[in-house]
């Protein structure tokens, strides 16, 4: 079984260059409050895509990030590669400034069967997956607002189990670790942690395993209706995980 290497240095200033093969990083901006390191994000990746509404939310929010510059130089400065969805959120002045621009409008308002989130992942899949089979997508305003919002978005990661998808809030991220790898997880204790959890999405993990946290799982089960390892914490610099099932990383990420 292969081993996957994971990290959360897109939330670090400078991408390093010596950590092994570079990742490709693609922005998807949903509509919910954009994080304060959504700039940063934005620096790190190739392609910026907004779901529908989420092109309001850079719109409105990003220049409030910059309160020492013009809005109108920010908006020009983050302008999205495209926007795609089924156009029911976004306000028509923000899709007629974006499309001014030079944006790409993708309206897919006869696809109601997948969500907005979907439909960027397949595009970033199909646009740019072929040539960066390294990618990462970085999805902001994932987490946070409704309910059934948010698990739709963590049923669109699932729905992708090959590809890295990373859902992200000022709070904490969350993504995939399939069961087909084992997976090695390095902590950034300056941007991410303590507090974290594996949980099991879908079915029972039979068997799982972890080193480098605080209660650590030895060929544990875990399952909706018992145990569930939320709550835990991270101990070391590296976490490494095995299961029998897919199962959902999350860590908490500092506000400072």
């Amino acid at each position: 079984m292969s081993l996957t290497s994971h990290s959360s240095t897109f939330l670090l200033p400078n991408l390093p260059t010596d950590d092994g093969p570079a990742l490709t990083y693609a922005l998807v901006i949903l509509n919910q409050s954009i994080p304060k390191f959504t700039p940063l994000l934005w620096k790190h990746a190739k392609v910026h895509i907004c779901a529908d509404g989420g092109a309001n939310r850079v719109f409105d929010e990003l220049p409030g990030m910059f309160p020492h510059e013009e809005p109108s130089e920010i908006r020009k400065r983050y302008k999205p590669y495209a926007i795609k969805g089924d156009m029911d959120s976004i306000r028509t002045d923000v899709l007629d400034y974006y499309r001014g621009l030079g944006t790409k409008i993708i309206d897919e308002s006869q696809d109601q069967d997948t969500t907005d989130l979907n439909k960027c992942v397949t595009y970033i899949r199909d646009s740019l997956y072929p040539e960066h089979p390294n990618l990462c997508i970085l999805v902001t305003g994932a987490l946070g607002g409704r309910f059934d919002h948010e698990m739709g978005n963590i049923n669109v990661i699932c729905c992708f189990p090959s590809m890295r998808i990373i859902l992200l809030s000022d709070d904490s991220l969350i993504q995939l670790l399939p069961s087909k790898h084992h997976h090695k997880i390095h902590i950034d204790s300056s941007v991410e942690g303590p507090h974290c959890g594996l949980i099991p999405i879908g079915m029972v993990a039979g068997r799982t395993s972890t080193t480098g946290l605080q209660w650590n799982l030895d060929n544990t089960e875990m399952r909706f209706g018992g145990l569930v390892s939320t709550s835990n914490i991270v101990k070391e610099n590296i976490v490494t995980v095995q299961s029998d099932s897919d199962l959902l990383w999350t860590i908490s990420i500092k506000k400072d």
